[in-house]
């Protein structure tokens, strides 16, 4: 889980850093227009049943005939809002089905957070925690799998080619949990200042790799590989013993970065990190 050890500081409303997002992503995939949302992706809001409930998602997908790859992407701790939304169209937009869920549905419909959220305010901070407590490890697997299950169900999936799942701070573990949940169906898992992918307890993340059959790209905070020097070790050759491919690189950038309108938002970096995904899922999702 990510603490405030990790998230410092204040997370701006998302409407400030939007139009620099949306430039860059067009940029980066090769778009004409800021209208490619509305233009060349579809965008909806479905509901999923799980075995806890009914939870609330964003579905993502390109326009027209086709069928492209699925991806789930798991939020950070502030959930699914409107710079997840983004992130899931810029994803649509390279080619794949894209599922952007609410993970705390049992708490609350989102957005869970409105406008800036401020962790230094510790009621504040102890509801997001509290949301992501009511989230346990059967539950997570259950979500996983009646997510995939969703998204297999869509026509634009294509259902022959493996599914990707990514996920940011507490994502890293949750797209983990994905893996060992679904392994037949992912074949690439990217962890974005993941928190907590290695802990010395039983349920520890990195112990479910042997269950898993997919690649991995894990981008490390430099501020977490400072406070965890010995993680990303750890994670290397739980990935060799299992003889599962990975990459797992510090970034010089904080937790965080990879999330416009966090404060440690990177720009460099994190488009350092969308190539890197491109290239994981250009190579694990055929």
């Amino acid at each position: 889980m990510c603490d405030n050890d990790i998230h410092q500081g204040l997370v701006e409303d998302w409407s400030v850093t939007r139009r620099a997002f949306v430039a860059t992503s067009l940029a980066a995939a090769g778009l004409a227009s800021a209208a490619y949302a509305a233009e060349t992706i579809v965008e909806k809001d479905v509901t999923i049943s799980t075995g806890d409930g009914t939870a609330d998602a964003a579905l993502f997908h390109p326009a027209g005939k086709g069928s492209w790859p699925a991806v789930l992407v798991w939020p950070d701790i502030m959930g699914l809002r409107p710079v997840f939304r983004e992130m899931g169209k810029r994803l649509a937009a390279q080619g794949y089905v894209v599922l952007v869920p609410n993970p705390f549905y049992r708490s609350k419909k989102a957005p869970v957070i409105d406008g800036a959220f401020d962790f230094s305010n510790q009621e504040a901070r102890q509801m997001l925690f509290g949301y992501r407590a009511a989230m346990t490890d059967a539950g997570v697997d259950k979500d996983a799998a009646a997510y995939l299950a969703f998204l297999d169900a869509q026509p634009q999936t294509a259902k022959n080619k493996k599914a990707g799942v990514q996920g940011y701070c507490m994502g890293g573990p949750l797209s983990f949990r994905t893996a060992a949940a679904v392994p037949g169906r992912i074949g690439a898992v990217g962890s974005f200042h993941g928190g907590g992918l290695v802990t010395d307890q039983p349920n520890s993340p990195h112990l479910l790799i042997p269950k898993t059959k997919a690649a991995y790209l894990c981008c490390v905070a430099q501020n977490d590989d400072a406070k965890a020097p010995k993680d990303k070790d750890v994670l290397k050759e739980a990935f060799t013993a299992a003889k599962r491919p990975a990459t797992v690189e510090v970034y010089p950038a904080d937790h965080g970065w990879c999330v416009p309108g966090s404060q440690a938002y990177n720009q460099a970096a994190a488009e350092k990190a969308w190539a890197e995904l491109a290239k994981l899922y250009k190579t694990n999702l055929g």
